[in-house]
């Protein structure tokens, strides 16, 4: 099943929206991000990709209250990422509604504890986010204002051998810009990771590219800017949902 899956970025308690991850770019879209989660739900939706941009710039989370009340006001499936670092952080999410959570900074800091999540939570609930710049192919972390020493194909690897199934990979210079996912980039991964389930993030433009990753063998694409700006329209994930029978 190929999901389409909707992000919304929380900064003070408000959806907004960035360009390239950069926190200069903050842009308001929302004060009720609730009323954005059941607009997404009323059109069927099923998954739902919940960013803490607080908690990621300061390592740990700090919008549970948020998740908390998606999960209580939608039945849609929460992915809850942004400063999980500890066990600590991982169950309050789950305690709180998340049915998943994504980890990025946790992961290239500390692979071990990462790795025990996999094994502890199971590998269906541990989503790993591998976040780069195709320039260099370092990895990002902490919301995209660290770089790393550590290459993007041999961060999938250590994992995908100790049993990841999730990942989501952005090509943090198309974020937000709308100018197409890097469809070059989920071949590489596609190629040498055949097993994972590979959840594509930034560039969006249309529906169109929601159609070709599906046709790669992509399980799915996170989108945000684009429906924010009226590419996507409630009536096109409509069309999109029809056509493909998925959600």
């Amino acid at each position: 099943m190929f999901e389409i899956i909707p992000s919304i970025w929380i900064i003070n308690g408000k959806c907004v929206r960035l360009k390239r991850g950069d926190f200069a770019t903050e842009e308001v879209i929302s004060n009720n991000p609730l009323e954005i989660a059941q607009a997404f739900e009323d059109h069927g939706i099923k998954r739902l990709h919940l960013v803490d941009l607080d908690g990621a710039r300061r390592g740990e989370p700090k919008n549970y209250h948020i998740l908390e009340t998606m999960a209580g006001y939608t039945s849609m499936k929460i992915d809850f990422t942004g400063g999980i670092s500890t066990d600590g952080d991982v169950i309050k999410a789950f305690e709180h509604g998340a049915k998943t959570i994504t980890a990025a900074s946790i992961a290239a800091k500390s692979a071990d504890k990462f790795t025990q999540w996999i094994v502890s939570y199971g590998r269906e609930k541990i989503n790993l986010a591998a976040d780069t710049n195709p320039n260099d192919y370092k990895i990002k972390i902490r919301g995209w204002l660290k770089k790393t020493e550590i290459n993007l194909f041999d961060h999938i690897d250590y994992f995908y051998q100790r049993g990841l199934k999730h990942l989501k990979c952005s090509d943090i210079t198309r974020d937000g810009v709308m100018e197409g996912p890097n469809f070059e980039l989920y071949a590489q991964i596609i190629e040498k990771f055949p097993s994972l389930s590979l959840i594509a993030s930034g560039g969006v433009r249309n529906i169109d590219d929601f159609t070709r990753l599906k046709e790669m063998g992509l399980k799915g694409v996170v989108f945000g800017k684009a429906f924010y700006e009226g590419k996507i329209t409630l009536a096109d994930i409509d069309k999109f949902l029809a056509e493909n029978n998925v959600a």
